[in-house]
């Protein structure tokens, strides 16, 4: 039940919020590449990480939220592995070798594994053929950045070889992501439905997600060398300054503002982020780098990301705004078939309609007396 002094968020406050999801989210990318100037990949994600989970423990310490339940931290740590430090690691590599608006619409495509991994739900998937052409179309756009890559002007072997590597690398990294997102959802599934269970604040998991990687990240740079080779005399401001960026910005203030959103708005309105953060990085990369954007890389771009919405359709399908455009263009059909004398009852009769499922909806809602005192012993 929602408590009646509950104040409904500003409209400059959600405007804020996804103008952050979308900018800085996607601005990631660019200044990933920026920052890979001074930083070496693996030192890197350890600075961001021990900064962003450092900072972030932090804010959850002063605001009183526990910090510690074994089994909590324990999930904690090995999902951060697999979404922060996997996933990071294989973007991270990749800009070494390959645009960061590349880098950008390949992460978007990250929709197909869901599907392909998310074996409980193969069945309402794979009958569903918005599905299923999304995911033929996801496998196209990839398909035609790989070709892109590979079949490019340049006649350097190596310098194909290493960008046809990185862009394999950091398929397995979205991979590492998917599986860490599914087991993250089923996990707290299962938690839900032991309701005595205690657990932590998702700020909390967080935090303890990222100190994951920070320390799986130093981890690989102190045993790979990386560490020994680095010179933070030799790191530029700007650098310091897109990673203070990359822990602040991208980490903690996007994070913060995507977890606000899903709590005051539709998650299917929220999910559109994936359309917008590749378009904001493959911008940065056309004007403030010196990667070529070409035109197949638009077009794989609009391949993936049409992709995405099939893959997303019955979700969108059954948001409410999307049944009310339906009605109102079913209304606007009648109003051109029928005569002009018809109309006014056509709007009674749409009128009346549109009241009697509001009706219904409210009677759904409403508990019956014998589940809610089921609901209470419980």
């Amino acid at each position: 039940m929602v408590k009646a002094n509950q104040q409904t968020p500003s409209v400059a406050s959600i405007v804020f919020a996804y103008l952050v999801v979308y900018i800085v989210w996607g601005s990631t990318f660019f200044f990933i590449e920026k920052a890979l100037r001074s930083f070496s990949p693996f030192v890197l994600g350890s600075v961001r990480f021990i900064i962003a989970g450092t900072l972030l423990m932090s804010y959850c310490k002063l605001r009183g939220y526990k910090l510690y339940i074994k089994s909590a931290v324990k999930d904690a740590l090995f999902i951060g592995f697999l979404l922060l430090f996997v996933d990071m690691a294989a973007i991270i590599w990749s800009e070494q070798y390959i645009s960061s608006g590349i880098v950008s619409i390949l992460s978007a495509a990250t929709a197909i594994w869901f599907i392909v991994f998310d074996k409980p739900k193969w069945k309402q998937n794979f009958s569903s053929l918005p599905i299923v052409l999304g995911l033929l179309f996801g496998f196209i756009g990839v398909f035609m950045l790989f070709a892109e890559q590979i079949f490019s002007g340049t006649t350097d072997t190596e310098d194909k070889s290493m960008k046809l590597t990185a862009m394999i690398v950091l398929i397995f990294g979205t991979i590492g992501w998917t599986i860490g997102s599914l087991i993250s959802k089923y996990s707290k599934e299962k938690k839900n439905q032991d309701k005595d269970e205690e657990d932590l604040h998702v700020m909390v998991k967080t935090a303890w997600q990222m100190v994951s990687a920070g320390v799986s990240f130093t981890i690989v740079a102190l045993l790979s060398g990386e560490y020994a080779r680095f010179d933070i005399s030799a790191v530029t401001t700007a650098d310091w300054g897109a990673m203070a960026y990359l822990a602040t910005m991208g980490s903690i203030l996007a994070f913060g503002s995507y977890i606000w959103l899903l709590q005051n708005r539709p998650a299917t309105e929220v999910s559109t982020y994936a359309y917008i953060n590749p378009i904001v990085a493959l911008l940065l990369a056309h004007f403030f780098t010196s990667h070529q954007v070409t035109s197949m890389q638009i077009l794989g771009l609009v391949v993936v990301l049409c992709s995405v919405m099939l893959m997303n359709w019955e979700l969108y399908k059954d948001n409410k705004k999307f049944k009310v455009y339906k009605r109102a263009k079913r209304m606007k059909k009648l109003r051109e078939m029928a005569p002009k004398s018809s109309i006014p009852r056509i709007i009674e009769i749409s009128n009346f309609n549109s009241k009697h499922e509001k009706k219904k909806e409210k009677t759904e809602k409403q508990p019956k007396p014998q589940s809610s005192a089921l609901s209470e012993e419980e």
